[in-house]
């Protein structure tokens, strides 16, 4: 793997007609970042097993471990979050800022609902957007409203940090709530280490308590990241392809598990075994158009648009409000790259994006922008699987943000890599 990478440079990636790989998976990253917080609240923290190594997971890592006071999370955006919500509980003062498009993706709900609770946030550049300015303290918490159709992680943040107020946290949400799952996967680990949430429709009450330690806590492999595996299975053109990923479990903590039920009917199969899941090649049962509420796991919308398009299979998929303030528009993102291929796409009220079927002429040398988003180099690389020229990819370094080692694991694959610039 090349670690320093120009950002003009570019990949060029030509795939193997077989595929037969047995693949291990990074660790999950939205497990890590939320048991390394809560690890450190508890009252005897211990070592973690099979923590992310990404960079998002490092930026929270440095944070919580080095004694600084000007802290630079770069784009990561749930160490951002997660971040303003701990410091702002903690004693002592601190700017949090990261890169441009950091600076540009709103954080005024979360800070709103912290200062509510008693925290004391100010913006340093502009209102609404990080870099954020923290006088730490003991919050007062108690009755928080909240929308819950922005964020899911705005929600979890202050769930992690509701024990330690002082009068616990009675969370409101209103709207319709969108990443349930990651709440869900939230709450779980707060319970593993010993917290108590009481859970009323759209309310959430967390007393005041203490966490507890857990002893020889192993972070489960990412669904995320296995649902590229997934998308290539579903591309290559090798009947007989097989990508086997040794520990992910069928009733695993994540939401993106249920990426098994959706490309089920995108012609992959699923066969878990006591090693992990075996994936292989079925016939697609999507209906055209395929409609398809992502409200419960936005991120996995790209993985699926793309593979979609280079099945012909036209879709309409719905709940995607959030992915416009992600690591970059993913919506107009998704729809600037797919039409180099030949695929116009249409954004709807930002929230739904559909491609109804027409074709134009696709580029003859198309090379596909990342806009700094790790899961645009990965959703689009297994198009190399369809396309005999290959496909450029550029900046594709970003992938280090959840996923480290995925170009050795392409390279591993069959996969050949050109650098070009």
């Amino acid at each position: 793997m090349h670690k320093l990478i120009d950002e003009s440079m570019k990949y060029h990636i030509t795939a193997p007609f077989h595929l037969k790989e047995e693949i291990i998976l990074p660790s999950s990253k939205s497990i890590s970042n939320r048991v390394l917080i809560i690890n450190n609240l508890s009252d005897f923290p211990k070592h973690i097993d099979n923590i992310s190594v990404c960079d998002d997971t490092n930026v929270m890592i440095n944070a919580l471990t080095k004694n600084q006071h000007d802290i630079n999370i770069k784009a990561a955006g749930t160490a951002m979050r997660f971040l303003t919500a701990y410091f702002a509980c903690m004693k002592g003062k601190w700017i949090l800022t990261g890169t441009e498009r950091m600076k540009n993706r709103p954080i005024k709900i979360l800070v709103d609902a912290l200062c509510k609770a008693g925290a004391c946030i100010e913006y340093v550049e502009k209102e609404g957007f990080p870099p954020l300015r923290i006088k730490g303290q003991t919050l007062m918490g108690g009755e928080v409203v909240l929308d819950g159709s922005v964020s899911s992680q705005y929600i979890s943040a202050l769930l992690l940090m509701a024990p330690i107020m002082t009068n616990g946290l009675r969370l409101h949400l209103k709207g319709e709530i969108i990443s349930k799952p990651y709440i869900r996967l939230t709450i779980n680990l707060m319970r593993r280490y010993g917290v108590i949430v009481y859970e009323d429709n759209q309310i959430f009450t967390v007393p005041p308590q203490q966490y507890s330690c857990v002893n020889n806590f192993s972070v489960e492999p990412d669904w995320s990241s296995a649902s590229y595996w997934y998308e290539m299975v579903a591309l290559s053109r090798d009947e007989d392809a097989e990508v086997k990923l040794p520990g992910l479990r069928q009733d695993s903590l994540q939401g993106d598990s249920n990426i098994v039920q959706l490309f089920d009917l995108l012609g992959v199969n699923t066969t878990f075994t006591s090693s992990g899941a075996v994936l292989s090649k079925c016939k697609p049962t999507a209906r055209k158009p395929f409609v398809y509420d992502f409200v419960s796991m936005p991120d996995m919308a790209q993985t699926a648009a793309v593979t979609c398009c280079m099945l012909n299979i036209p879709f309409m998929f719905s709940g995607l409000q959030s992915l416009k303030i992600k690591e970059t528009d993913r919506l107009e993102a998704l729809k600037t790259e797919l039409l180099k291929l030949g695929f116009p796409l249409y954004i709807h009220e930002d929230k739904i994006l559909a491609w109804l079927g027409k074709r134009i002429k696709s580029e003859d040398f198309p090379v596909i922008n990342t806009y700094e988003d790790h899961r645009m180099a990965m959703s689009f690389t297994p198009v190399s699987l369809i396309l005999n020229e290959g496909l450029f990819i550029s900046n594709p370094k970003v992938v280090s943000k959840s996923y480290p080692k995925f170009w050795n694991d392409i390279k591993s694959s069959g996969f050949k890599i050109d650098i070009t610039d």
